[in-house]
């Protein structure tokens, strides 16, 4: 998710290979490997290296969760949608309690060029994280209590419920006064302005986990995780410039929280500290802030490597219910990764979803429209059976 406030106007392309795939398939009549490898074609596809009529949906997506089916490791590191391979034929190993295999380390920071954006996203991280370490030593009620609420506001009003789902996916629509209001309460959390947040996450489920993705675990658990964003010359080799999001280039708001992104949250830090001092900004920013980054960088991450997947997406994305508890329900990643455009993500009755449940009180009192949820016939499409 994105942090990246500033793009390469000459963006440079990576040559990207089409996707390849590995899987064990079982006939009625014999088990036989399936090696499809170079350019896709939807009508052949190589049998025990022999041409066959095979049409692309019969290859079944790999389940890489704790099931029955077994995880088959290519030598450029991951089992489903590899992609290009490594130059040297090596596979940097498989990440803790999981079955994701690294394809590529990156080196995110020596051995490579920083620009200014690098550092001054580096700078902006790092100082909200020294700024936490003072939490201890300037403990009161007051400020304990602003973080948590401004945890809910700028977490779940202003990431999970407007710069994702609502900005990033379209799931529901509200006035835009409404809107609006969210999508500050989203730049308040320091992750990016709305424009650089939207696109890239766009990017990520357009490439996911792929050579294209900005954050995959096939880079490295810690590049999915927080490293990507340390490095913007790379994701614009990936991903090019931002063309994604002209729903909201074309607004004046987001072009004007675009271009004055950083004083939102100075002047958040100012009256924090009018009201309370330095304890409130010590747990109004660094705290807060240092504890929703990690948070929404884990679904990034964890949420790619560890949990269980109940539908057929064809990437690493996971259900990870502890991860649905701290991320307002943004933990249930398979269930958005199987259908991004709902509105709803925790799909079972028991999968706790909080930001659905505010989605649901504004479609109750009318101020959401048009809410997007999976249907049946889309639920059997998805599913592994089908």
């Amino acid at each position: 998710m994105a942090f990246v406030t500033s793009l390469l106007s000459k963006p440079k392309y990576l040559d990207v290979s089409p996707p390849q795939r590995a899987t064990t398939m079982k006939t009625r009549s014999c088990s036989c490997k399936v090696l499809n490898f170079g350019h896709q074609n939807p009508k052949f596809n190589q049998i025990n290296g022999e041409q066959s009529p095979l049409h692309a949906s019969f290859i079944t997506r790999l389940n890489r969760s704790y099931s029955n089916r077994k995880v088959l490791a290519l030598a450029n590191g991951v089992s489903v949608e590899a992609n290009e391979p490594d130059p040297e034929g090596k596979i940097s190993g498989r990440i803790l309690l999981s079955n994701v295999v690294v394809q590529r380390k990156k080196k995110a920071f020596w051995g490579r060029k920083w620009n200014t954006s690098d550092m001054a996203i580096a700078g902006v991280i790092v100082s909200m994280h020294l700024l936490s370490l003072f939490a201890p030593f300037h403990f009161n009620w007051p400020a304990f209590w602003l973080a948590v609420g401004l945890y809910v506001v700028t977490g779940l009003l202003g990431i999970t419920l407007s710069f994702h789902r609502n900005l990033s996916h379209r799931s529901f629509k509200v006035p835009k006064w409404l809107e609006y209001f969210f999508a500050y309460c989203g730049v308040q959390a320091l992750q990016g302005n709305p424009i650089s947040w939207v696109s890239t996450h766009r990017y990520h489920h357009q490439f996911c986990d792929s050579n294209r993705d900005p954050h995959s675990p096939i880079e490295g658990f810690w590049f999915s995780h927080m490293s990507w964003l340390f490095d913007t010359n790379t994701v614009i080799e990936k991903c090019g410039e931002p063309t994604n999001v002209g729903d909201l280039r074309q607004q004046p708001f987001y072009k004007f929280l675009e271009g004055t992104y950083i004083l939102h949250p100075i002047a958040l830090g100012v009256l924090l500290y009018a009201l309370g001092g330095f304890p409130f900004i010590v747990w109004g920013m660094g705290v807060r802030i240092v504890w929703l980054y990690h948070i929404t960088w884990l679904v990034n991450s964890a949420c790619h490597v560890w949990g269980k997947q109940a539908w057929n997406t064809g990437d690493l994305s996971r259900n990870n219910w502890w991860m649905a508890l701290l991320s307002f329900g943004e933990g249930w990643h398979n269930n958005h990764h199987a259908f991004k455009y709902s509105a709803r993500h925790g799909l079972e009755w028991w999968q706790l979803d909080m930001t659905w449940c505010v989605i649901k009180f504004l479609q109750v009192i009318g101020l959401a429209t048009e809410v997007k949820l999976p249907t049946e016939v889309q639920k059997k499409r998805m599913a592994f059976s089908s």
